[in-house]
């Protein structure tokens, strides 16, 4: 039986209510969901039974463990505001599990709010898209207390069937900007690697196989290849946050003072990418600008 009852969120878009729905169908009782976009959480207020939580402060109110997935460093900074409405106020005892792909620095100044206000906060970084959310099956990467991770490592449990430890604040978002950087590279290098085969006149069946035969095979090559060639950018992970994680890991190794060539060209190609107003397809939409004839 689970050994927390009140559970909150903030931010229901597809990933986080597709994780309150997950922890409900395991027996948690999600007490309360908060969104920029208010009818989003109505929506999934009244699916829940849970409060459509009118200001931040009343999610903190209604829960004793609340979950943040929301867009940016911008957007995490703004509801654990010092000021205002803010997940902070009477904060005391809570734990804050942040699932949003950030900055190492968000994450840490985060923390550091959340201690003067008497809680605590947890980095839950998650590797994985909207079917393992709902499913249970995210890969989940913590980064914060130990102590903390052990006192919600059973709700964790429901949603991660692969949950790891990390480190202290700051090194899970860390890790997980290295992963989403070669994730991405992979995805823009098979991009051009189709690209150029279309060009060539290939079977591009065929040379899907061949590269998953050979060093070409990735796990993009499994989840985005066949998308690439047929056009089917249905969006689990879209262009804008290929751009934006992209964009985290070159400032990385800029402030590491390493040169990352292929972060940057990357980069530049899911930046050009949105810039087209592709930015709302999957990542597999930056094949458009590499095969001919499509958006290049």
């Amino acid at each position: 039986m689970p050994t927390t009852k009140k559970i909150a969120f903030v931010g229901v878009g597809r990933m986080g209510a597709n994780m309150a729905r997950r922890l409900k169908d395991c027996g948690y009782a999600i007490t309360a969901v908060f969104d920029a976009h208010a009818p989003s959480a109505a929506s999934l207020s009244k699916e829940l039974g849970a409060q459509h939580a009118s200001t931040l402060a009343a999610v903190t109110a209604a829960a004793d463990v609340i979950f943040t997935v929301v867009t940016d460093d911008a957007a995490q900074l703004a509801v654990f505001a010092q000021q205002g409405d803010s997940l902070l106020i009477n904060a005391k005892g809570k734990v804050f599990i942040n699932c949003a792909t950030l900055t190492p620095k968000t994450h840490v100044e985060v923390e550091r709010r959340a201690k003067r206000a008497g809680a605590a906060t947890l980095e839950g970084c998650m590797a994985s898209s909207i079917p393992q959310a709902r499913d249970g099956t995210l890969y989940l990467m913590c980064g914060g207390s130990k102590k903390i991770f052990a006192r919600v490592q059973p709700i964790l449990a429901n949603l991660s069937t692969a949950l790891r430890y990390i480190g202290t604040t700051g090194q899970a978002a860390q890790v997980k900007a290295l992963v989403n950087m070669v994730m991405n590279i992979n995805t823009a290098g098979l991009a051009e690697g189709l690209g150029l085969g279309a060009s060539l006149g290939l079977d591009l069946n065929m040379l899907r196989e061949v590269f998953a035969q050979t060093g070409a095979n990735s796990q993009v090559l499994k989840t985005d290849g066949e998308d690439m060639q047929k056009r089917a950018h249905d969006c689990y992970f879209s262009g804008t946050h290929a751009a934006k994680d992209s964009a985290i890991a070159w400032v990385l190794g800029a402030e590491a003072g390493l040169h990352l060539p292929l972060s940057g060209a990357t980069k530049q190609q899911f930046d050009r990418m949105v810039a087209l107003g592709l930015g709302g397809l999957d990542k597999s939409g930056v094949a458009e600008l590499t095969f001919k004839g499509r958006h290049a």
